[in-house]
């Protein structure tokens, strides 16, 4: 019997990580890049961007971590969604380094525009609002909806396979699902960050993954669901079991 466990761990420590990081990510630079983002300010903190870039660069390493996790248990069920999932987190976490590599190359022009005597003109201002307008879209729209079009997938297939208790991956459908509905309010209003709605509304995708991640650590995958196998390309063969996507499910209520 496989059990997965090592999957289940792994998982479990990646949407800790990630979740840490993303959240803080944006402790270094505090209120630094609210608009008007002072140039000088962000040139004397050199220690603290590099450090925000690090941050976000465990945020999409451990996002896409986590789809790649659950792939060797979801494809069981169904492939193409288990794929679909990782592609949705995998897209995720370039659009968080797109955000980064913007913030990286403000930090860079910010040294450039105190090394010419913080001249007052308008070309200056006008390529920092371009650089913090592409990292607001990126982090705060685009990133987001990969993330839950991945999310849905793969919080799908834990519901219907029943690896996880039923009541937390739901809860998992509908976090994702209000993700899905205040990043798509976002992309209109342009509200990004601790937006009233856009706060309200990511609250229960937020405190899911946490309890998820503690479910995984502490009891793994359902034993009496996960399938037993000789090897990862082995198809599961009951007869009359339901099946679902490219495989059956093993287990009953």
């Amino acid at each position: 019997m496989k059990s997965y466990r090592g999957n289940a761990i792994a998982v479990g420590i990646l949407l800790l990580a990630c979740s840490a990081a993303s959240i803080l990510s944006v402790v270094p630079l505090g209120s630094m890049l609210d608009a008007p983002a002072d140039l000088a300010g962000l040139a004397a903190n050199n220690d603290r961007v590099v450090l925000t870039a690090l941050l976000e660069f465990v945020w999409a390493a451990t996002a896409a971590g986590i789809a790649i996790g659950l792939y060797p248990v979801l494809r069981r069920y169904n492939r193409a969604l288990a794929l679909g999932s990782v592609a949705g987190r995998v897209v995720e976490g370039v659009f968080v380094l797109v955000g980064t590599i913007s913030l990286l190359a403000l930090l860079t022009m910010s040294q450039d525009y105190v090394a010419a005597g913080s001249p007052d003109s308008s070309s200056w201002l006008a390529s920092r609002d371009l650089l913090l307008a592409l990292r607001e879209w990126t982090h705060g729209f685009i990133a987001f909806l990969p993330f839950a079009l991945g999310a849905l997938m793969y919080y799908y297939l834990l519901y219907k396979s029943r690896l996880v208790p039923r009541w937390l991956s739901g809860w998992g459908l509908v976090g994702a699902g209000m993700l899905l509905a205040a990043t798509t309010y976002a992309g209109f209003t342009q509200e990004f960050g601790f937006s009233s709605v856009n706060t309200v509304l990511n609250i229960p995708i937020g405190v899911q993954e946490m309890v998820l991640a503690v479910w995984l650590l502490a009891k793994g995958f359902n034993p009496s669901i996960v399938p037993s196998v000789a090897s990862d390309a082995e198809d599961i063969s009951r007869p009359g079991v339901p099946v679902f996507g490219d495989a059956q499910v093993v287990g009953t209520d």
